[in-house]
């Protein structure tokens, strides 16, 4: 299964939430996929046990910060479990952010609601309606296939 997802390559996210305590957490996310236009719909697979899906299915919301070609360090970091990822990077938390906002990092970033989730395997399909975007354009999305990362293409 990994050697045929390898060879489908697609844009990398940052999941984001606060558990109960308001403390944040955050993973890379590359199983992301838009659902529905009406109601905007999105779903992800998050790692079961993962303290990241935790802190989503407990608060109801997340923030989905997709990133941008320069945020390669930032998508490692949040892939590597390092507890202090929070301490090493910049975010934010705008007024009725569902998490935190990684703004330097994400040419994107969506506010969701979580309105149902799956468990499948050793991972959990979670379904969640978008409830506002935040869109910068100028930088190129980072994108992720064949186990490594990359820019999109500049003609």
């Amino acid at each position: 299964m990994r050697q045929l997802m390898a060879g489908f390559p697609t844009g990398v996210g940052i999941v984001t939430a606060f558990d109960t305590e308001s403390r944040p957490w955050g993973m890379t996310c590359t199983s992301l996929a838009s659902v529905a236009l009406e109601p905007p719909t999105l779903l992800m697979c998050l790692r079961n046990g993962s303290p990241t899906l935790n802190a989503v299915l407990s608060a109801g919301e997340f923030a989905m910060n997709l990133l941008h070609q320069g945020a390669r360090a930032t998508a490692e970091l949040f892939a590597s479990g390092a507890p202090d990822r929070f301490d090493r990077v910049e975010w934010s938390v705008p007024p009725a952010a569902a998490g935190p906002h990684l703004s330097s990092d994400a040419h994107a970033v969506a506010n969701c609601v979580v309105v149902r989730h799956h468990t499948h395997g050793d991972h959990v399909v979670v379904f969640a309606e978008v409830r506002d975007v935040h869109v910068n354009t100028t930088p190129a999305p980072l994108l992720y296939g064949l186990r490594q990362y990359a820019s999109w293409p500049t003609s």
